[in-house]
């Protein structure tokens, strides 16, 4: 959530009681004390977790302090699962495997990690995958099942549920 309020004493803290009061947790704050308009306004990033259906709550107690949100921005990709690979990732193009699941755009490659013993060696590669739902998490590793099938590569994959 970006924020956006006068640079007068007191009023970063007008602004994060709400959040409280609504039941929220405050993970991060960055804020600048930089003039960004004629007005001498602050601008102020919050990021949040907040109960179901308490936002428009919290943008009400917000105006009532004269804080202005200038954006919203909801955590899209919820599930999270992490995958080893393990074969010749760059010689069979890693950046396609990568893009097969990205380009589904429910779902993404958000980590990678990887470790190349030497040049004729197999490669291992640990990829993180983020998804909207659970069900475009489980299209995701099948996408990445048949992609590692056609290149020859070896998936180790979680005893969990995605």
């Amino acid at each position: 959530m970006k924020l956006e309020m006068r640079d007068r004493p007191g009023q970063l803290v007008a602004a994060l009681k709400p959040i409280s009061a609504v039941g929220g947790n405050i993970i991060a704050v960055i804020h600048q004390r930089e003039a960004t308009t004629a007005a001498e306004a602050l601008d102020v990033q919050i990021v949040l977790e907040l109960p179901e259906g308490r936002l428009e709550r919290l943008l009400e107690l917000l105006r009532e302090q004269g804080v202005n949100v200038v954006r919203i921005g909801e955590e899209r990709l919820l599930y999270e699962c992490t995958l080893i690979v393990i074969g010749h990732l760059m010689h069979t193009d890693l950046s396609d495997t990568v893009n097969q699941i990205d380009k589904t755009g429910s779902a993404e490659v958000t980590e990678l990690s990887m470790v190349m013993p030497a040049i004729d060696s197999p490669s291992s590669a640990r990829i993180t995958i983020r998804s909207t739902t659970r069900a475009e998490m489980k299209r995701a590793i099948r996408i990445l099942r048949a992609v590692a099938e056609q290149k020859k590569l070896l998936i180790i994959e979680p005893l969990e549920d995605a």
